[in-house]
């Protein structure tokens, strides 16, 4: 098990990418604690885990408030390490909109949400974290491809990527690491999990373009960057792209 007794927190863990994440943590062999705004689906999506042989809890935060992420870290904090942190929060985005016909205040929700939202947690986790000298935070992130009408969106994830490589450059000496990943689209929400996609994202190219990552595939490579294999990546992104964004 990549993630044997490691403590996780999955921040956003009631949406289709947070719990998929927490599931292939619990799977792995990590405790996790799952964490947002809808209880009664985060208790759903921890009874799955439970139901499969893995351990979770739950807890409703709100990310923007930064006073509830520090008492929710400490509580965490006061009983085990935290060793890792997944954001998988959505920011309220405005899709179909092109630019020039969008409010500026609509543009910038959800790079302020985004932002907010990741340096709060950053900040609550990694308080305990840097104390202790070892851990990973790790969020969906990126915006590099160059796709119209998608409003705020690649900019707050391009935002959040700059947050992580500041968070990296001054969390790296005390044993933290911070990434992200970069995915070019996410199944429809009805799509089973697992289940491969041929849907073509939005203005997508490249060598596998045609495969949207599944919402496993997506949490494999999650796993992968939570885990010791990973230990010397930080500051960096994984492209979890089929060749749609080409490093």
């Amino acid at each position: 098990m990549l993630l044997k007794d490691k403590a996780a927190i999955v921040y956003g863990a009631a949406g289709m990418i947070g719990a998929a994440v927490a599931r292939a943590y619990a799977r792995e062999g990590a405790y996790v604690h799952l964490a947002g705004r809808n209880a009664n689906t985060l208790e759903a999506i921890a009874t799955r885990i439970r139901d499969d042989g893995g351990d979770a809890t739950v807890a409703p935060v709100d990310v923007l408030d930064l006073t509830a992420l520090d008492r929710h870290a400490a509580t965490i904090a006061n009983s085990a390490d935290i060793d890792i942190c997944f954001n998988a929060t959505s920011n309220d985005d405005i899709q179909g909109t092109p630019l020039l016909d969008m409010a500026f205040e609509d543009f910038m929700r959800p790079v302020t949400k985004a932002v907010t939202a990741h340096f709060n947690i950053c900040t609550a986790v990694g308080r305990h974290m840097t104390r202790r000298g070892h851990g990973v935070i790790l969020v969906m992130a990126g915006g590099r491809e160059a796709i119209p009408d998608l409003g705020g969106s690649h900019v707050a994830w391009a935002a959040v990527a700059g947050v992580c490589r500041q968070f990296a450059a001054e969390y790296g000496p005390y044993g933290v690491r911070v990434g992200w990943l970069l995915s070019p689209g996410s199944p429809e929400p009805d799509q089973a999990a697992g289940e491969a996609s041929a849907a073509v994202p939005p203005g997508a190219t490249g060598l596998l373009a045609r495969h949207q990552p599944t919402y496993d595939e997506v949490a494999n490579a999650a796993t992968f960057a939570a885990s010791d294999w990973a230990r010397t990546i930080t500051a960096s992104e994984i492209n979890i792209t089929g060749g749609a964004v080409i490093d």
